[in-house]
């Protein structure tokens, strides 16, 4: 293993160790019950159990009277609004025969929220998105609650909704969890060529229809958006960690081999039930290793920023405490391999052909990069995932990659990558701590200083940009009151194309937030997630217009250049939103997520580090000890 990973990987080990330890009693004590009991629907009465079945058909009423077969939980965020979401229409029925012929009886156990950030860019749903993520996993609890599964397929693909799933599904520990992909649409409009149009349309030179027109060449089908987003990188980071099938991540809807890739999973599911010889609690899967393997997979590629946040979250549910401190340290260890837009011009289908996870897998496994001993749902290894599943004579079969990248503009190996660190940079100073994607920002834009202009909404700043306000003038744009305790941490990414624009003029800026950028974060350098948060009391509540600010993302410094007495002195500037002014849009119904949410650097979520209560009651873990939600 290279040092730094191992180094790592063995804080992550000590320092989660109560919690963890605690997380895997319980797991382990579900799960010798459910050896010992059978199918888990052998534990209710008969009353409950005929509730459970009275819908099915007999076949599978018959089985699920007789507490033999293993029960299998389908959820799902099918929505037909939505590209990503709508191939989950056609899962269910595919899934319950694949089950079924393995043994098994699937039922549809209940459906997560699925929204979509592309839609509510700039809308005050965008204030509802991050919190969704609670919601979906509270939702996956609620599916699981009901003790008649003994396994479950997880169907999900965006940007909050995998994360929910996981976390959902981590408090069923004991419980097998296969993931289970929709694909990405076939590439349309190029990302080059739809960035231009967007800068364009900002710059008043192109109509909205001009832009309409642009924006649905490009998103114009069934499957993810095919830029390397938060939706992609949750693909990737799930594939890293043993949750899909070898190679399912990016095979195309409405394909034979995702329809064959559906059906193995199905299939799969049954085969890791506490039933069968291959029992695989997704509990033990996601264990310290495969946290890591996740946040190396995510730095490899240059993904989404929202997975600082996610993946916290996610290791949090499995009683693993991760911290940014371990993701700058695996960022100054992992090369970038990949060019993706926004970080180069190729999508995720360019990606694939290239060789996509077997190859960025197997490269990284060979360099040291990746835990090769883990658990994962094709068996014990991570070198299960350097095969490739192809279709020969109709059937399904995986075949190891042995040949590199076809395409090194996309994807290239260790010894060929495209920066010596990851994509993502760790920032801290005294404004506090943030996070920068600078995959896609040029080297001589990594460093800038220069004067404040502050807001405390993005709208501010879209109207100063359409007034000529910011022209000709080096600034580093403040936008606070944008975090979690705030506002839900919107995405801010209908600010990239306007200071594009500017950029592109020659002028120097950037932006500091306490907000969001996404995954779809561009090439004008950028400080988001800031904590502390201004409605948190952080300093980029004390930021007045003028103040000079250095954000230095190869040195991974962010400074606001004012005297400690001063700022000292200031009193806090702005305030968010009072929960009277929060409201439309079903925003009222989120105040307590609001008043509960934690600082992004520990997930921005509201659920306590799992195990931690029990190693607090055993005298293992200082009950004050952060645990990741407001104290």
């Amino acid at each position: 293993m290279h040092p730094v990973i191992q180094e790592v990987t063995d804080r992550l080990v000590e320092r989660s160790r109560p919690s963890r330890t605690a997380y895997l009693n319980r797991l382990h004590a579900e799960a010798e019950a459910a050896r010992l009991r059978g199918p888990a629907r052998a534990s209710l009465g008969c009353a409950n159990l005929a509730h459970g079945f009275a819908a099915v058909g007999e076949s599978d009423k018959r089985d699920l009277r007789a507490n033999v077969k293993p029960g299998v939980a389908i959820v799902s965020s099918y929505n037909d609004m939505l590209s990503a979401h709508q191939p989950y229409e056609t899962y269910p029925a595919i899934l319950k025969a694949a089950v079924r012929k393995a043994g098994g009886v699937a039922q549809f156990a209940g459906g997560v929220p699925a929204m979509c950030d592309g839609v509510t860019q700039g809308r005050a749903g965008m204030e509802l998105s991050l919190y969704s993520r609670e919601v979906i996993a509270m939702a996956t609890a609620i599916a699981l609650s009901h003790d008649m599964f003994d396994a479950s397929l997880m169907l999900g693909v965006c940007d909050k909704i995998v994360p929910g799933l996981l976390i959902g599904a981590l408090h069923f520990g004991h419980l097998p969890a296969v993931f289970v992909p929709a694909g990405p649409m076939t590439s349309g409009l190029p990302n080059k060529v739809k960035a231009r149009t967007r800068q364009l349309f900002a710059e008043g030179k192109v109509g909205k229809g001009e832009l309409l027109d642009a924006e649905a060449k490009s998103y114009h089908s069934p499957g993810t958006c095919t830029f390397y987003g938060t939706a992609n990188s949750n693909q990737v980071m799930i594939e890293v960690m043993g949750l899909h099938l070898p190679g399912s991540t990016f095979v195309n809807p409405r394909t034979e081999l995702r329809e064959a890739l559906t059906k193995a999973a199905g299939r799969r599911a049954v085969e890791l039930t506490a039933h069968g010889s291959e029992y695989t609690p997704v509990g033990e899967v996601v264990d310290e290793k495969a946290i890591v393997n996740a946040c190396v997979a995510l730095l490899a590629t240059g993904g989404s920023t929202n997975h600082t946040m996610h993946i916290v979250a996610i290791a949090a549910a499995a009683g693993i405490e991760l911290l940014w401190d371990d993701l700058a340290a695996l960022s100054k260890a992992v090369p970038l391999l990949t060019r993706m837009y926004p970080n180069g011009h190729a999508d995720v289908n360019h990606f694939q052909a290239a060789g996509g996870m077997q190859v960025l897998i197997g490269d990284l496994l060979d360099a040291g990069l990746l835990h090769r001993d883990v658990l994962t749902i094709a068996g014990r290894g991570l070198d299960h995932y350097r095969s490739a599943a192809e279709l020969k004579e109709g059937e399904l079969v995986w075949q190891e990659r042995t040949e590199g990248s076809t395409d090194l503009d996309v994807l290239r190996p260790v010894s060929e990558a495209f920066s010596a660190d990851g994509g993502i940079h760790m920032l801290d100073g005294n404004l506090g701590r943030a996070v920068s994607k600078v995959s896609a920002v040029k080297d001589e834009h990594l460093v800038i200083e220069a004067p404040a202009k502050v807001f405390d909404d993005q709208l501010q700043l879209l109207r100063a940009f359409d007034a000529g306000e910011l022209d000709g003038q080096d600034f580093v744009a403040v936008i606070r009151y944008q975090g979690p305790s705030a506002n839900g941490m919107p995405e801010l990414h209908k600010l990239t194309p306007p200071m594009a624009v500017l950029l592109d003029r020659g002028q120097r800026v950037a932006i500091v937030t306490d907000g969001r950028m996404s995954g779809a974060s561009g090439k004008v350098p950028a400080a988001i997630h800031l904590s502390p948060e201004a409605a948190d009391g952080g300093p980029i509540a004390l930021v007045r217009d003028g103040d000079p600010i250095r954000l230095d993302a190869a040195a991974g410094t962010l400074e606001l250049l004012v005297g400690a007495e001063e700022l000292a002195a200031r009193p806090l500037q702005g305030a968010p939103l009072t929960d009277a002014q929060w409201v439309g849009t079903g925003r009222e119904l989120f105040g307590a997520f609001r008043r509960a949410a934690g600082p992004a650097e520990r997930g921005a979520g509201v659920f306590a580090l799992n195990g931690h209560a029990e190693a607090v009651a055993n005298g293992t873990r200082p009950a004050t000890a952060q645990s990741g939600i407001r104290a």
